[in-house]
């Protein structure tokens, strides 16, 4: 059985990755791998840490890319792969523009296609944009769909969605952290802890930040960015707040000029996963609009304030993992310093059950492939 992966950004091949090594360990499956570099840097970053060399690379990303301008040029170019490869299934995860197009491209020639973290909705079409609408298309196509958990799999069959094209598999976000937080520090890792303070005794307390939605570009960021300097300015030298800054112009032309100033908050280049993973290990809080962090902070035993006004992972929010703040100045202030200076409040978020999974994900799907 031959098995075409395609993966496009950083999330795509964290949540991927488990799942390739799986199909390419297992007996009688051919496993190929397609990158459309919808994401370039940050994609190879995870490719390189898990081990992964596309077998074809076709390297599509340009600075500030329209969405049209990507989905035409993975439909042009992702057509003829699967012309002359002829895999018996193709695989893609989430919700980017490279699965909606990769789901798109299967049905036109006739290929079985496998959804990976399936489910997923918030029933508005325009938050988080595009990826509500992506996933959807992507299960209109899908022929197996991997839901992470019994919520998503809930909202497929509310779809239509036959129950025996559904299997619950838990995320592989959670088999890919568990990989790499067994793997210690690496030299990278180590000088950043210690560059940050973070190594000495007593320590500051580190709130680590990712912000990049294209929903929040403009207002939402700029009060995104107020709170968090109205935090830093509160807390002083107590804490760290770390800001992986997203290459996106849209959010790099509002974070330096907010916080850079700030003797308390470090803008870095987007981080590898090893030392994110790190990072995420020492936080006291994560603040994030991306959808990873809220199952992978909670993996590790850390509150998460998701700085959207919606989620399509309220599993979360029902275990007390993780609470939404949206991008209210006030509300993200008031809502952080709650975590920040209450114990009580802070420990019993940190140690509510994490709902996204086991660490078995990648070995379910492989299963399931074998099965259907």
């Amino acid at each position: 059985m031959k098995i075409l992966s395609v993966i496009g950004t950083r999330p795509e091949a964290v949540k991927m990755a488990p799942v390739v090594r799986k199909l390419r360990e297992t007996p009688g499956i051919e496993s190929v791998v397609c990158a459309t570099a919808q994401h370039r840097q940050m994609l190879d970053q995870v490719l390189d840490l898990f081990d992964i060399t596309p077998d074809i690379d076709l390297d599509l990303m340009k600075p500030n890319q329209s969405l049209a301008g990507i989905t035409a040029a993975i439909f042009e170019h992702l057509d003829p792969v699967l012309a002359s490869v002829k895999p018996d299934w193709v695989l893609a995860q989430g919700d980017t523009t490279t699965v909606m197009a990769t789901a798109l491209l299967s049905y036109y020639h006739r290929i079985r296609f496998g959804h990976v973290e399936a489910g997923l909705r918030t029933g508005d079409k325009f938050q988080p944009f595009p990826e509500e609408i992506n996933r959807m298309v992507a299960g209109v196509v899908a022929d197996l769909h991997f839901a992470p958990t019994e919520w998503s799999k809930q909202n497929l069959l509310k779809e239509n969605v036959p129950a025996e094209k559904i299997v619950v598999t838990g995320n592989p976000v959670i088999d890919a952290l568990q990989a790499v937080s067994a793997m210690g520090h690496d030299s990278e890792s180590q000088a950043l802890l210690t560059e940050l303070g973070l190594t000495g005794e007593p320590a500051p307390r580190l709130v680590l930040v990712t912000a990049h939605r294209r929903e929040n570009f403009g207002a939402p960021l700029e009060a995104i960015c107020r709170a968090i300097r109205s935090l830093s300015e509160n807390y002083g030298d107590a804490i760290r707040f770390v800001y992986p800054v997203h290459l996106n112009p849209n959010v790099q032309d509002v974070a330096y000029p907010m916080l850079g100033d700030l003797p308390n908050v470090r803008l870095l280049p987007p981080l590898d996963y090893l030392p994110m993973v790190h990072l995420m290990k020492h936080a006291a809080l994560v603040l994030t609009d991306s959808g990873g962090l809220q199952e992978e902070a909670p993996g590790l035993g850390v509150p998460v304030l998701v700085l959207r006004e919606t989620t399509e992972r309220p599993e979360g929010v029902v275990a007390g993992t993780v609470r939404l703040v949206g991008t209210d100045e006030a509300k993200i202030v008031s809502e952080a310093r709650l975590l920040l200076d209450n114990p009580a409040e802070h420990e019993k978020m940190a140690h509510a059950a994490n709902p996204y999974g086991d660490g078995r994900a990648a070995e379910r799907i492989v299963e399931a492939l074998l099965r259907f």
